[in-house]
């Protein structure tokens, strides 16, 4: 994949049958969310972004937010595009966001996704605990991550 051909941009309402089909593919044992899911997500104000080739969803992330601090709702990338800097791009857009409003950013990340806890070390989030059986219904575990405001 080149990288150069794909574009972050604000997620589309149109893409949450598509954003519920990678969930499907992607987290068929932990309770995929639905298309309504995301849709209501998108309604409530949160902030949510795409990756496109073209106009093809290959990726989603999504940060919750308060006025107090920023929650990673999720992150995901179609298998035939991880490895390529896509969720890296879809994670820093998600910091970028937070950092503009100054706020810490925390997460929830299954124990055993080694790929991506690497990635938030990378991003300057630290291990605050752990959530036992947090994924259902798989019962995977789960770290809870934190990332301070950065104030700049």
């Amino acid at each position: 994949m080149n990288p150069g051909t794909v574009t972050i941009a604000p997620l589309r309402r149109r893409d949450a049958a598509r954003c519920a089909r990678i969930e499907r593919d992607l987290f068929a044992g932990d309770d995929p969310w639905s298309a309504d899911a995301f849709r209501s997500e998108l309604d409530g104000g949160n902030f949510y972004v795409g990756a496109y080739v073209g106009d093809v969803l290959i990726g989603y992330a999504g940060l919750g937010l308060t006025d107090y601090e920023a929650s990673v709702h999720t992150i995901a990338v179609v298998a035939e595009h991880q490895g390529g800097g896509v969720g890296k791009a879809l994670l820093r857009t998600l910091l970028a966001k937070a950092d503009e409003l100054g706020v810490p950013v925390f997460l929830e990340v299954r124990t055993d996704n080694d790929r991506a806890i690497a990635l938030y070390l990378a991003h300057g989030f630290e291990h605050l605990g752990l959530r036992r059986r947090y994924y259902q219904p798989s019962g995977a575990d789960a770290y809870t991550m934190g990332r301070p405001a950065n104030r700049d």
